[in-house]
Formats: structure tokens, sequence, C-alpha cells
């Protein structure tokens, strides 16, 4: 198998790896990876998805942002930002998986929208949300969030559930 131009991140990650002092199993393991596709990544064989940079990172407990510079998934001034919305909405303790990616979604729509969409050299790794329309995606995220609102709390758009008359105007007030 030939080398993949991922610039140095395999030998950097093999020096983060014996600075932790971890075998390549123990960091598998604690990343979710697989020991040979950690081994293939650490000889430059295979090019990993953000996401397992960022599982890899977080095992290793260093940047996710150094390991997208160095994979040259990211251009260190470029797209700084974007790789710290994602990686704040990821971190987020209050939110479950579901509705982190939901959230990521809308920000991949809305991002290709503006005309800011994903690279094409890591396009096979985004996630198939950015070819949605945001309408599309935003209906997935009231479809997640109703399961969160507990009843008579407020919905997506800010207003309280409609009720039985069909209006938001809330109750009516009768003469009298």
């Amino acid at each position: 198998m030939a080398s993949l131009n991922v610039g140095n991140l395999g030998e950097y990650l093999r020096e983060q790896r014996r600075n932790a002092q971890l075998s390549l199993r123990q960091l598998a393991d604690a990343a979710g990876v697989s020991n040979p596709y950690l081994s293939q990544i650490e000889r430059g064989l295979r090019k990993p998805s953000a996401e397992v940079l960022q599982q890899v990172a977080k095992a290793l407990r260093i940047s996710a942002e150094t390991l997208y510079v160095r994979a040259g998934i990211l251009d260190a001034e470029r797209d700084r930002d974007d790789v710290e919305t994602r990686a704040v909405v990821l971190a987020d303790p209050s939110l479950n998986e579901r509705q982190k990616q939901v959230l990521l979604q809308i920000y991949e729509s809305f991002r290709k929208e503006n005309g800011f969409g994903t690279d094409a050299d890591d396009a096979d790794d985004a996630a198939t949300a950015q070819d949605r329309p945001v309408d599309a995606v935003l209906d997935d995220v009231a479809d997640a969030v109703r399961g969160g609102i507990p009843d008579g709390g407020a919905s997506i758009s800010g207003r309280r559930p409609r009720t039985t008359g069909g209006s938001d105007a809330g109750p009516q007030q009768t003469a009298g």
C-alpha cells in the first residue's frame, strides 16, 4: 500500500502516544478504533476521518484541531472557527448524541447555503446531511426536540404548542 499524503500525522500520533505512555492497543481501545486501523494511521497508510481524529485526540488529551491540521483536513487559519464550533457542540455534556448530530447537520446546511461547504478532499467523510435542504434538516430538529420538551413547553419557534382551537393566541376571553 502506498503512503498517503497525510503530512506527518502518523509520526506525530506515535510520538504523542509514546509521551502518554500508551501502547497502540491501549490507545485504540480508548479511542474506540481497531488496533490495526490505528497502526495503519500511524504508518501513514490510512487517512482517518475527522471523527476518528477527534476520538484519538480525546484519548490522548490533545487538541483535535492539531490533528486536523496535521492530517490536512484543516487549514490552520481558515477553518479554525468551524472546528471550534463543532468541538463545542460535540463536547456539550447536556446534549445527547442525536441532538449533537442534528445541530451539526443544521450548522453544515447553513454553511453550505452560504457558500462555505466542506472541501472536496474530505467530502467523503462529511455527513450526508450537508446535501440536504435546510428545511429537511430543520424537520429533523423538530422531531429530535419534540421528545425533549416537557408537556406545555415552547416549540422550536418559541411559541407554545397549538391548542385544540387551532390558534396560537392563547385562552380566549369571554364576555361577562
